[in-house]
């Protein structure tokens, strides 16, 4: 296989990573009423399996990117297959409220740390240092696609597998599609690396942080942190109560629930988009102009609740979902060297996640005390805006060493 070869197939093997990684991240909401009826347990009790699943993700997120820099992303990768099978496998057999909380809070949950863009934009940056910004669109594309093709798959033989056999199925068909490609993918020719672990045809690393300390003091990466932490709070407060909203303003429920599923079709657009810009132009337009889509969007819900412009605005920050994503890894190539670009991209990805999930509970909190989420898409707006602001103003990125 040659070079070239190999490495389309690397990004095939990625883009199918991710591609179960949503599509079993979002299995357990299709799941939960059976298994609440089945095993007589609460709603409650399966939720708090996803909120320590969304604790524990983001939170290891940061100890993957160390793994990553050490053990390489094509190590972390394959292990990472394995957890997450036999996670989800596991779950078939569950019979108590904490063997749920073991095997999706916490191995499910390691598994799919491993498995997220953090390895893969690693992996990705190497193979395809001139286009990274596309090769990562591409992979994280999946992730987009697995939400919809896989939860529809299971839907549709829920009736024949029942929760227990969709476990099980969810499981195997990781281990038996994904492992086998990633060990073939380990042993495929690659570009001959420079002295410091680059590939030579990559962009000049010399500017980044040689240590992690350094990198964390870099100005921009504070920055850039703020800006992500923004992100993920608006992400996910849309995400949890968009559906909602929009029934709450009129919104047929089946209306607002197609809404959701097209926003994830609509971010894989959005995505590739993103990674047109940024190989042409580099990170810093498209993550603006998510900002400033943003902006706009959240001021035309202010203004009007028209059907129409509910839909058509939750379809258009849908565009900007996964907007951020595959610039995660080009920013910290600007940060930090090569050498420590997983621990950078990791701890950028954990900020997201972790402000993801403040923003799903404040966008509750603002409802429960108000009635309504007049005061949510304020907050929304507010912080593009500063976002937006943080973007435009971000610090140069270091100048190579002479």
């Amino acid at each position: 296989m040659t070079p070239a070869a190999a490495a389309r197939f690397l990004l095939a093997t990625c883009f199918l990573v991710l591609l179960f990684n949503g599509g079993a991240r979002f299995a357990i909401g299709l799941l939960l009423q059976p298994m609440t009826e089945d095993l007589g347990w609460s709603r409650s009790e399966v939720s708090l399996n996803v909120t320590l699943f969304m604790v524990l993700t983001a939170g290891a997120m940061f100890l993957v990117g160390r793994l990553v820099d050490r053990a390489g992303a094509a190590a972390v990768l394959g292990a990472a297959v394995l957890v997450s099978a036999a996670g989800l496998v596991s779950m078939g057999f569950v019979e108590h409220p904490w063997q749920a909380l073991l095997f999706y809070g916490v191995v499910f949950a390691l598994g799919s740390a491993g498995t997220s863009i953090t390895p893969i934009g690693v992996l990705l940056s190497r193979w395809y240092p001139q286009r990274m910004g596309m090769a990562n669109s591409i992979a994280i594309s999946g992730m987009g696609l697995g939400q919809l093709l896989v939860i529809s798959l299971l839907a549709a033989q829920l009736a024949v597998l029942g929760w227990r056999g969709s476990f099980f199925a969810l499981g195997l068909a990781t281990l038996v599609c994904v492992l086998p490609l990633l060990l073939f993918a380990r042993t495929a020719p690659g570009p001959a690396p420079a002295p410091n672990g680059a590939p030579r045809t990559a962009p000049s690393p010399e500017g980044g942080a040689a240590t992690l300390r350094e990198a964390l003091a870099s100005r921009r990466l504070q920055v850039l942190l703020v800006i992500y932490a923004i992100c993920g709070f608006q992400d996910f407060l849309i995400a949890v109560h968009v559906v909602a909203f929009a029934v709450d303003e009129g919104v047929d429920v089946l209306l607002a629930g197609n809404i959701l599923a097209f926003m994830g079709l609509a971010g894989v657009g959005g995505v590739l988009l993103t990674g047109v810009l940024n190989d042409r132009r580099g990170p810093v337009l498209p993550t603006a102009i998510c900002f400033l889509l943003r902006t706009l969007l959240c001021a035309a819900l202010l203004v009007s609740r028209e059907p129409a412009v509910i839909a058509g605005a939750a379809l258009l920050f849908g565009v900007t979902f996964w907007a951020t994503a595959p610039l995660t890894v080009v920013f910290g190539c600007e940060i930090a060297a090569w050498s420590r670009l997983g621990a950078v991209t990791g701890l950028i990805t954990m900020v997201h996640h972790s402000a993801g999930g403040f923003g799903a509970l404040v966008g509750g909190e603002i409802y429960d005390a108000r009635g309504s989420y007049d005061a949510a898409f304020v907050l929304l707006l507010v912080l593009s805006a500063i976002a937006l602001g943080l973007t435009l103003a971000l610090p140069r990125r270091p100048a190579p060493r002479q």
